[in-house]
């Protein structure tokens, strides 16, 4: 019997994006109040194989939240700005954002609390794994922080409750529910694949691989430091993503919702209430993705899609 699919997606301005098994659908709030919906089906390297398999996938899966992500961010800001036409994203404009975007995340997440710790900290104690226990504590706090700082701005609000649609739209589908505005309502906000949720497996275990480097190599200069926070990356967050998938299918285990906890909280900051409108937007991009995969395998009356993937940020 094959898998079930696990349908992702996130917010967009004004919108919301959602990725299928071979397409994906964006709909976004025009000035005008219209929802303007656009499908399109998904590059090969998000369809093969590869994107079944064990840790290729969360490196499958973080590529379609930088990439499909940015180009859909970019999208959809043409749209709520009223810009007539087809797609005008140069390929050159797509790939400096992503490039920016990661260097940004890189630098903030984990340079910047790893050289704090060396010149702040360091110079004050000689564990090497105290050491990079408090790195990473300074790296969780600098990520909450700058969840709640960008959360003052009130554009970046309403991508937060486009975001919570999102989640709400997926908890009425995986749960059965006819995807009405009036029952979608009644879900809640947090899932457990959501992005903040993978972001804070990747934070925790980022600790202890980073530990293991220190220790194993009694406290090494720090250039070597440095380049093991950004080549390490890709491991960490391939590790992440198999733990968040192994736990979100077993959330009614009591110690699998014990793990999940600190994530599902956390939502709180990357998520608001929505309106109805927004709601309807998750719930077209929703039924649009379905659609597609639904004419991609006719007559295919096994597979089910089921839930979400850590694309939603």
């Amino acid at each position: 019997m094959p898998k079930p699919f696990h349908y992702g997606g996130q917010a967009v301005i004004e919108g919301v994006m959602m990725l299928g098994k071979k397409g994906l659908a964006m709909s976004v709030r025009q000035p005008d109040g219209r929802l303007n919906t656009i499908k399109q089906p998904l590059a090969r390297i998000y369809r093969g194989r590869l994107r079944d398999k064990p840790f290729t996938r969360g490196l499958i899966s973080l590529s379609e939240t930088m990439v499909l992500g940015t180009r859909a961010l970019l999208r959809s800001a043409e749209i709520a700005a009223a810009e007539e036409g087809e797609e005008k994203i140069h390929p050159a404009l797509l790939g400096g954002t992503v490039a920016l975007s990661l260097a940004f995340a890189v630098g903030l997440f984990f340079l910047v609390p790893l050289l704090a710790t060396r010149y702040l900290i360091d110079p004050y104690i000689d564990s090497a794994l105290l050491s990079v226990t408090l790195e990473g504590l300074v790296r969780i706090g600098i990520f909450i922080a700058y969840i709640r700082l960008i959360g003052l701005v009130p554009d970046i609000r309403r991508v937060f409750a486009y975001h919570g649609a999102e989640h709400k739209t997926i908890n009425a589908y995986e749960s059965g529910t006819p995807l009405e505005v009036e029952a979608v309502r009644n879900y809640p906000t947090a899932h457990p694949r959501c992005g903040t949720s993978f972001i804070v497996f990747v934070l925790v275990i980022a600790i202890l691989v980073f530990a293991l480097i220190d220790v194993l190599l009694g406290r090494p200069p720090l250039w070597i430091r440095m380049l093991s926070r950004i080549a390490l990356i890709p491991f960490i967050a391939a590790i992440g993503y198999e733990i968040m998938k192994l736990g979100a299918g077993h959330v009614k285990n009591t110690l699998v919702r014990v793990l999940i906890a600190p994530g599902l909280m956390l939502q709180s900051l990357t998520t608001r209430e929505p309106d109805d409108s927004q709601l309807e937007a998750a719930i077209s991009a929703l039924n649009e993705v379905i659609e597609i995969d639904t004419a991609a395998d006719p007559g295919d009356s096994t597979e089910q899609p089921a839930a979400e993937t850590a694309a939603s940020a």
